[in-house]
């Protein structure tokens, strides 16, 4: 299972997001309903799940759509659902507080608590970029973030999708010829923070960062490419991007 922003159900969450940023929830809503009626696999269902919850007004209807989700997250298995698993927990567990049931509350919050290790991902791991690298180069925090060029970046950031790496790589700064090396942590790392759950549950994009150096231990020349409309409305995007960058 691969997160796929052309994704049909990844699409019509996208849109539901939007009507929700044009205070629109009853259209939103609506969206995310047909999601998940046009959900196929365990990945969709777990997000049309997720979003559908959200907008129930009733606790104990909200409460069953977050465990609905749940359910299809411990199907799947996955590193990038994983990290969904403390805030599903942690929004369960709120509802059977506010449903004054209290041992259930705490069965969840402690759950919620036990999920907050670090990731499991063991990789493969990629790094997109237009430097020219070698084999046992190591990649180091400290370079200018692609979204705000003034700001000194803490961490060194990879991911274990290719194409995912392979867009990175696109959009990266220089003149350079597009690459993805595959690298391997020399220290500890953890989930981007800024695309954790902020917009889809968890992280399904496999995207990490660490502050100790990434060491090239190779290349990878075949990937999925984003055509030129593709890559200008991505970069239209990252022009647009008014969120501030956890550092």
């Amino acid at each position: 299972m691969e997160f796929d922003p052309n994704n049909n159900v990844v699409k019509l969450c996208l849109q539901g997001m939007g009507m929700e940023e044009n205070g629109k929830p009853e259209d939103a809503s609506k969206l995310f309903l047909q999601a998940w009626n046009e959900s196929t696999t365990d990945f969709e269902k777990f997000i049309a799940t997720h979003y559908v919850a959200r907008h129930q007004k009733n606790v104990s209807d909200k409460l069953k759509w977050l465990e609905t989700a749940l359910q299809f997250a411990l199907k799947i298995n996955n590193d990038s659902v994983k990290s969904a698993f403390p805030s599903l927990y942690l929004n369960i567990a709120n509802c059977y507080q506010d449903l004054n049931n209290a041992d259930k509350a705490k069965k969840n919050y402690e759950l919620a608590t036990s999920f907050k290790d670090k990731p499991s991902d063991r990789g493969p791991f990629y790094h997109g970029t237009k430097a020219d690298l070698q084999v046992g180069d190591l990649l180091t925090a400290g370079g200018s973030s692609n979204y705000k060029p003034e700001l000194k970046m803490n961490h060194i950031y990879f991911t274990a999708l290719l194409n995912g790496a392979g867009l990175a790589a696109s959009l990266a700064k220089g003149d350079g010829r597009e690459r993805v090396y595959i690298v391997e942590p020399t220290g500890s790392f953890e989930n981007d923070p800024n695309v954790t759950d902020k917009k889809f549950p968890g992280n399904p994009t496999c995207s990490y960062r660490s502050q100790t150096p990434l060491k090239i231990v190779g290349e990878v020349t075949d990937w999925v490419r984003q055509t030129p409309e593709e890559l200008k409305k991505w970069r239209e995007k990252l022009n647009n991007n008014k969120g501030e960058i956890i550092n």
